[in-house]
């Protein structure tokens, strides 16, 4: 039996932020690089529920750099992974799976009202878009992950509001998308390096993908860790 797996996280804490963490429900859209490395961070961190939203199966292509993805979970529901994994090392975490991708014939399943914290680590502008509209309008907090993908640079990660992002090509894109739907504010997680052109363009089978974005395995991991630091930091109040 633990007796006290967060004890650790207490110390630095205190009683009344983990019990406020405990209470807290915080949903994770996207459980790639980003997103599943910020859902076994937030239950390590002592977040009392969590939902994970995914759509999508583990692939070889995932291997390196996505938490989710090991030679047992190949196959696997990535929900279904992650909820595996936070129950291997949070027990208590109460976590719901939802097998489907965040789009305009899904978004009326969710209720953004019972979360306290909504994280997207989605990869489309337009299902971006529709997440912070909807937690917005719920009066829920979000954070955002801009793009992870062609770098190599884990420490170039910050956090800033949207309208205060540099380099990054997909904060330029959301920067203009919020103004127009008079989104005013977006706390974010960018990064201020210069994407690299892949060196080559193919993917495991050999079929060219122009779309799909070159990755490595320290930098993803990073941005997941610093996006789940902010949710537990500002859901305790603690900076």
């Amino acid at each position: 039996m633990i007796q006290d797996q967060f004890a650790r996280t207490r110390m630095l804490l205190g009683d009344q932020a983990m019990d406020r963490l405990q209470k807290s429900r915080v949903a994770v859209f996207g459980l790639g690089g980003v997103g599943g490395s910020a859902a076994e961070a937030l239950a390590r961190g002592g977040v009392g529920a969590i939902d994970v939203i995914d759509h999508d199966t583990v692939s070889e292509t995932n291997l390196n750099r996505q938490l989710l993805a090991t030679l047992d979970t190949l196959g696997m529901r990535k929900t279904a992974a992650a909820a595996a994994r936070i129950h291997s090392v949070a027990p208590n975490c109460r976590v719901t799976a939802w097998p489907v991708f965040y789009l305009p014939e899904t978004q009326e399943q969710f209720d953004f009202s019972v979360y306290d914290y909504v994280l997207d680590a989605v990869d489309t502008v337009k299902a971006k878009l529709a997440l912070i509209e909807a937690a917005r309008g719920a009066g829920v907090p979000i954070i955002s992950a801009m793009g992870a993908g062609n770098k190599l640079d884990p420490t170039a990660f910050r956090v800033a509001d949207l309208y205060d992002t540099a380099v990054c090509p997909l904060a330029r894109v959301m920067r203009k998308e919020c103004k127009k739907r008079g989104i005013e504010r977006l706390k974010v997680v960018y990064s201020l390096e210069e994407p690299r052109a892949p060196e080559t363009r193919a993917d495991a089978g050999g079929d060219v993908r122009k779309d799909v974005p070159g990755s490595v395995s320290f930098v993803p991991g990073v941005m997941g860790m610093i996006l789940a630091g902010e949710v537990i930091k500002d859901l305790t109040g603690i900076h």
